[in-house]
């Protein structure tokens, strides 16, 4: 019998040929597994499924990229007429339940239908898209059959007649599989899914650029061949060994370069392109001597990626020279190792070329799926690191819409309804996940369709931010609950602020209340905040009644001075006061009041002797006349005021925007920052953030390392009392 095997111009294969191909490097106990594995791929490849990739084609495709003998079973057990007339536990029984679940994987990547292109159009889309075909196969080899099995797609589609199918596939293709393609450094699948991509979606083109290029063909590729010629005996005669050769460039590669440059194909500079390999650093700029020794160079071409790497790692020599026939030549000078990296190493490089934004998780990743691709040796411990590595902190769900949300490991419907907006997060009463009605507390996984179901009005239960019934686990829905109730209790004690100076105001007979000027007595700036200031008990009865009469305010009997719990005065250390949020200001405890911790307090700036502390009902601050009352600050208690102080020590991934959000968070609990300081890890893109915060108890600040260890990208936190604080805690308790 005979199989295609593409490109068209090799020769078919027989059964006994396709054995010995697919057999070729693995050892006699594996070749034995694929021998099986191509006997049911053969079977099944009798019945005809027009248009459709067959595991035979696949597995001739994934054994030219060096795979492990695994990758080859599965892409023949792939088949999809076995994966329609084969029970899994057969494939589980005759190849072991780690090919079985890699079958499964790959069937799950064919059969996947969540692509929508309206919503790939969308900030990152596209991205958390292969996010989530990753996170839910978790398996570099199931990604290289399934792009495998692309590739003989858009193959086999040269002759289909629907012209709309070809190009819906080729637009999927270039959004979700040329990238991932690249990031596994597997080149020949991308240029190749570009190139057939590119063909469908914009075929005039694609003719054009083809015929322009080959027309010219063997003259060009005549031309660098005398070029790579002359150039290996120059470094010979020079004394340097290295590997020369042509650099191939595909047509849609030369298609985006015209289209982002904005010129013709005659003018680029790498139509005609040579790259050379060398031993070490200064061979490179040997050689680039020596290049520009024997030919003009274009100087604004020249790119020292050595010196100055590109963000993502990548080092080499760009250089353009005017070679013979006055025509451009672009060489790459790099050394081994800086060619392997440029091949397998850090992967960012598609996103410049492509547009999108950078996820640094996911590229350390993919850098470690990489790996496997060279790595025979200890390739199941790589693998093994792979599947805890990967995404283990986050999971990626859909929309009925097909978009794609983030969220962390253990999010439940709740969070995911946060996820999509607060209000239906506010008025979520029920979920669906693939269809079927699950509770509040599911715990969602990597590829679920979830729907939510929502109530016209309402908000959340408080029930929601019990850890204990496990309804949240994301820190944005726990804050949006928060907020929702901090809301309520607001307008609650607005309306009671209004209420309380509307006593105020019968009990003294008062006719009408000038709030705006009430407002500004208290420092306060508008009316609202007077009603929630009064709504909260912040302003006292008496300071009420002494505010709203004034003539009355010289009669009020002076403040005794507290005592503390032992009977005698406790003295009050500067340090202790914080003018306006500043710390260490002159500042002195007046006496005709003797405020103590824990009083509403505020500050007069004296004329000789800094600023006095004074409570807020002292009648001397009450007397104050209006020319003199922008002299008054407002001042609170420092650390004093707090039952715990400590030290953290937070280490993220450095990515824009983490110190904000774990500020904003401490901020947002309440807590006081007193000290911060960052530390840039350049070599493994961390930051360690030092910080001091300040809390009513250590209750209170364990609860927020709880909710900043759900931070995305906070790695690790490590707390200490702060010395500071326990020094002062032993000296008051002396």
């Amino acid at each position: 019998m005979k199989h295609t095997l593409y490109p068209p111009e090799q020769p078919s294969l027989d059964d006994e040929e396709l054995l010995v191909r697919l057999n070729r490097g693995y050892s006699e106990e594996e070749r034995a597994l694929i021998a099986s594995a191509l006997e049911l791929a053969i079977q099944a490849s009798q019945h005809e499924l027009p248009g459709r990739p067959r595991g035979i084609d696949v597995a001739l495709i994934v054994h030219q990229l060096n795979v492990d003998a695994t990758t080859v079973q599965v892409a023949l057990l792939s088949d999809p007429h076995i994966r329609d007339s084969i029970d899994p536990s057969v494939i589980d029984h005759r190849f072991g339940a780690k090919t079985a679940e890699l079958v499964q994987k790959v069937n799950w990547l064919n059969t996947f239908d969540e692509y929508r292109k309206s919503e790939t159009k969308e900030p990152n889309q596209a991205e958390l898209l292969r996010s989530m075909l990753l996170a839910v196969v978790n398996d570099v080899r199931a990604v290289m059959v399934k792009l495998a099995y692309r590739l003989q797609r858009l193959r086999l589609m040269r002759t289909s007649p629907d012209e709309q199918i070809r190009r819906d596939i080729a637009v999927e293709t270039l959004d979700l599989f040329t990238p991932l393609a690249n990031r596994l450094g597997v080149g020949q699948l991308k240029w190749e899914m570009e190139d057939l991509s590119f063909r469908y979606l914009d075929p005039e083109e694609y003719r054009r650029l083809a015929k322009s290029l080959a027309s010219n063909r063997v003259g060009r590729e005549a031309f660098v061949q005398h070029f790579i010629s002359e150039l290996q005996q120059r470094l010979e005669s020079a004394g340097i060994e290295a590997r020369v050769f042509g650099r191939p460039k595909h047509i849609f590669s030369i298609h985006k370069k015209i289209e982002r440059k904005d010129i013709p194909l005659e003018e680029l500079y790498d139509l005609h392109a040579v790259r050379v390999i060398v031993k070490d650093v200064p061979a490179c700029y040997t050689v680039l001597g020596v290049v520009h020794s024997i030919w003009l160079h274009i100087p604004k071409e020249l790119d020292d990626y050595i010196a100055n790497p590109k963000p993502n790692g990548y080092q080499s020599l760009h250089t353009v020279v005017i070679g013979p026939e006055g025509k451009p030549v672009e060489i790459q000078i790099r050394t081994e190792e800086m060619h392997s990296f440029a091949e397998f190493g850090v992967a960012a490089h598609w996103r410049y070329k492509e547009g999108s934004r950078q996820d640094q998780a996911l590229d350390q990743n993919v850098n470690a799926l990489r790996r496997i691709l060279e790595a025979r040796d200890d390739e199941q411990g790589i693998l093994d690191s792979f599947r805890s590595e990967l995404f283990e902190d986050q999971i990626f769900v859909l929309t009925p819409k097909g978009q794609v949300i983030r969220l962390r490991k253990g999010a439940t419907p709740v969070d995911f309804a946060y996820g999509i907006h607060t209000e239906v997060g506010h008025r979520c009463r029920g979920a669906k996940v693939n269809g079927k009605m699950v509770a509040l507390t599911h715990l969602l996984k990597s590829g679920e369709r979830v729907e939510i179901l929502t109530a016209k009005h309402g908000g959340p239960s408080l029930g929601w931010l019990d850890p204990h019934l496990g309804y949240v686990k994301t820190t944005h829905a726990r804050n949006k609950i928060r907020a929702w109730f901090r809301q309520q209790d607001h307008d609650r004690h607005i309306r009671a602020g209004k209420m309380l100076l509307d006593d105020a105001r019968h009990k003294l007979s008062l006719k009408e209340i000038d709030t705006e000027s009430l407002a500004k007595h208290f420092h306060l700036p508008r009316s609202e905040d007077l009603f929630l200031a009064i709504g909260r008990l912040d302003i006292t009865s008496n300071q009420l009644d002494n505010a709203l009469k004034p003539s009355e305010k010289a009669v009020r009997p002076p403040s005794t001075p507290r005592k503390t719990t032992r009977g005698v005065d406790r003295r009050i250390n500067d340090n202790e006061i914080m003018i306006q949020g500043v710390r260490n200001l002159v500042t002195h405890i007046a006496r005709c009041c003797q405020p103590q911790p824990g009083d509403p307090i505020v500050g007069f700036v004296t004329v000789a002797r800094g600023i006095a502390i004074h409570r807020q009902d002292c009648k001397n601050v009450l007397g104050i006349p209006a020319s003199r009352q922008n002299r008054l600050l407002d001042v609170t208690w420092g650390t004093e005021g707090y039952g715990a102080v400590v030290d953290l020590s937070i280490k993220a991934i450095d990515r824009k925007g983490i110190i904000k959000e774990i500020t904003h968070l401490l901020a947002a609990d309440g807590l006081e920052i007193l000290k911060i300081q960052n530390r840039p890890e350049v070599e493994n893109q961390r930051i360690v953030i030092s910080v001091r915060v300040a809390g009513k108890s250590s209750a209170m600040i364990n609860r927020t390392l709880g909710e900043l260890a759900e931070l995305p990208d906070v790695l690790e936190i490590r707390k200490e009392e702060s010395a500071a604080h326990s020094a002062s805690q032993k000296k008051m308790s002396k």
